[in-house]
């Protein structure tokens, strides 16, 4: 009877090998799952500094409002003082 042996080695190479890939790909899984997390995270924060931006803006405009407001109350104490100083009283 003549025998045959099995040389096991390359199997063995093979399925650590194939050990080390699904290893790789639970990682590669791991660190997408954390980027996707990250990426909602920025884009929550993205919001609100847009909604805060917007609250800025909108504060801005209404300070330029009242600005406007006040310097034409000026003229118009300038002028009734203007008034007041013609009549001699």
């Amino acid at each position: 009877m003549a025998k045959t042996s099995v040389d096991l080695q390359p199997i063995d190479r093979l399925e650590e090998k194939i050990k080390q890939l699904v290893g790789m790909v639970d990682a590669l899984r791991a660190e997408r799952a954390k980027a996707l997390d990250e990426v909602t995270r920025l884009q929550r924060d993205a919001d609100t500094m847009r909604a805060r931006l917007g609250d800025a803006e909108g504060a801005t405009a209404e300070a330029s409002t009242l600005r406007e407001e006040r310097e034409l109350i000026k003229s118009r104490v300038a002028e009734m003082i203007a008034q007041i100083e013609k009549l001699g009283v």
